[in-house]
């Protein structure tokens, strides 16, 4: 499979692209608002044609699908327009900037009979997958979950994820790894409530922390932020022990990795070997195309994490719990 990248976006030029040209796919073009741009991050990276529009790149006969990187409140429009030249499309999380418009965007694509999957790459990486089954098969009743991703931004007042006019923020940034982590480990929610800060005053928030409520008084707590520094992690609290898997979302592919649990007061650590969690989403992506099967990241995941991001920015405004509107 060949594919176009849309944007000489940072996470493209050194994750994406490295992952599929790692594969057995290939990048065939790159595209920037600036051609100049385009044709110098093309030669850096060994891609063969660059394309000074977004539009040109599309009509590109030899691409067979798209990766967009850009901004969040571009991804719907962007991953239309490639629907609309017969592209299948693997786009950054979040996939929209709201639920709505997830729907709108999974029946515009399959309208056209192309794949769209939001380009969550953690859930591709061996240590998830063991997570959630030590989770659903070695624990007792979970009752309590916190999933937390944040960093400092720093002083970069400019930073497109501080814009709300491209759906920016820090919930839809990283606290969406915690939501989708929370939710894969106790399903779906039926209310939240939420408490944001704004320390950019950019009318987004820099930190929001929600609660997420479920039947029988099983909770979970989630929190995204640019005002603390690096933490990527979730926590399981069950009946009869817990797990613990730090470092859970940006790994490096020769990063080793580790999770600990304990289950009726035994304690065990199980280690894993650094691998490319990127090309195996890539792979994923592919795969599923190919044998014209369900993407892992399919509509009612991406939907459904977005219903409780949309959930949880009402409730923040609001200062009220929220219901849930999953699938």
């Amino acid at each position: 499979m060949e594919f176009g990248i849309l944007s000489t976006a940072k996470i493209g030029r050194e994750d994406v692209i490295p992952a599929i040209q790692a594969s057995e796919h290939a990048v065939g073009a790159i595209a920037s608002r600036d051609e100049d741009r385009a044709r110098a991050v093309a030669d850096e990276l060994g891609i063969e044609r660059s394309y000074g529009s977004y539009e040109a790149l599309l009509a590109d006969d030899g691409i067979d699908a798209v990766y967009n990187p850009l901004p969040n409140g571009l991804h719907a429009e962007w991953t239309r327009a490639a629907a609309d030249h017969g592209l299948h499309v693997l786009c950054e999380k979040p996939l929209t900037a709201d639920a709505d418009e997830a729907r709108a965007l999974f029946d515009y694509c399959a309208e056209r009979d192309v794949t769209v999957m939001e380009a969550f790459m953690y859930h591709f990486h061996p240590r998830t997958e063991r997570a959630r089954e030590i989770a659903s098969e070695a624990l007792g009743e979970i009752r309590h979950v916190e999933a937390t991703f944040t960093f400092q931004m720093g002083d970069r007042s400019d930073d497109i994820r501080l814009d709300p006019d491209l759906a920016g923020g820090a919930l839809m940034d990283v606290g969406c790894y915690a939501v989708s982590a929370t939710r894969n480990l106790l399903g779906e929610p039926d209310r939240v409530f939420a408490h944001e800060a704004d320390s950019y005053d950019a009318g987004v928030d820099s930190q929001l922390s929600g609660l997420l409520t479920y039947p029988d008084g099983v909770s979970a707590q989630i929190t995204g932020g640019f005002d603390t520094p690096l933490t990527h992690e979730y926590r399981v609290l069950a009946d009869d022990g817990w797990l613990r898997v730090p470092d859970a979302f940006d790994v490096d592919p020769d990063q080793n990795l580790a999770i600990s649990y304990m289950v009726d007061g035994e304690e065990h650590t199980e280690t894993f070997g650094g691998v490319d969690q990127y090309r195996l989403q890539v792979d994923g992506f592919a795969d599923a195309i190919e044998q014209g099967r369900t993407p892992r990241v399919d509509r009612t995941e991406s939907i459904n994490n977005m219903a409780v991001i949309d959930a949880l920015h009402e409730s923040a405004d609001s200062g009220e719990p929220v219901g849930v509107d999953h699938e």
